[in-house]
């Protein structure tokens, strides 16, 4: 066989220097934390929250819908959610609106992908080399687990190459909404717990977060190598 047509081996993931990487930056916050103060730092979270409150549920939770689309970080809302909108929504309204404006997004990221950004992003792709899988019924549900569970890529990233690809709709949102929310509520949790500075809840939430990571990547290794 050809090197042409050999399988890539598959690349494990960088953990020494994904380590190194969080004790680098937690050391840096520790620095910042201890220059700022710790009660400094609270007052300004408070007001940003209360900025962020001030604004509305619609108005956030729309642009929760819309914003990551062109590349704004999704979990930077759900830190905030929770925090902001429990005492008005209660917990479990907040999450239900999570999943509604993720859904949201995940829809309106693979119109514009497929349809409305296509011969754009399809120049784009051509431009630096890279190219898009071909879908059929087969691999379909594969290829959309393999992009949807590969750490790195930006989510919206992730949902342009499925639009661009023609994954079938429904496929594609019901995949991406499952890949996507167990993070999503992590995070939602963890914005509400750490503002409250309750030390349980965090340890809990982040443990949670670890089974999470953990998960993904076997069901992505165990697709990988079925595929292979």
């Amino acid at each position: 066989m050809s090197s042409e047509n050999a399988a890539p081996s598959a690349r494990k993931l960088p953990i020494v220097k994904l380590t190194i990487g969080l004790v680098v930056l937690a050391v840096i916050g520790g620095l910042l934390l201890r220059q700022v103060g710790l009660a400094r730092l609270v007052e300004w979270l408070d007001q940003f929250i209360a900025l962020i409150r001030d604004l509305g549920p619609w108005v956030f939770f729309t642009g929760m819908a819309l914003l990551p689309a062109v590349g704004a970080p999704l979990s930077a809302f759900n830190l905030v959610a929770g925090e902001a909108f429990a005492p008005q929504m209660t917990m479990t309204g907040v999450i239900l609106t999570v999943g509604v404006a993720i859904a949201a997004n995940i829809a309106i990221t693979y119109w514009l992908a497929r349809y409305a950004l296509r011969p754009l992003l399809t120049r784009l792709v051509a431009r630096y080399g890279y190219a898009v899988p071909r879908v059929n019924k087969d691999n379909a549900l594969s290829i959309a687990l393999v992009v949807r569970l590969t750490p790195g890529p930006p989510f919206f990233l992730q949902s342009y190459v499925l639009g661009l690809a023609e994954v079938p709709f429904r496929l594609y949102l019901f995949v991406s909404w499952l890949a996507v929310m167990p993070l999503a509520l992590s995070f939602v949790l963890l914005g509400k717990a750490a503002r409250e500075g309750h030390f349980g809840k965090i340890g809990a939430v982040l443990g949670l977060i670890v089974v999470a990571v953990v998960v993904v990547q076997i069901v992505r290794r165990r697709v990988m190598k079925r595929e292979a």
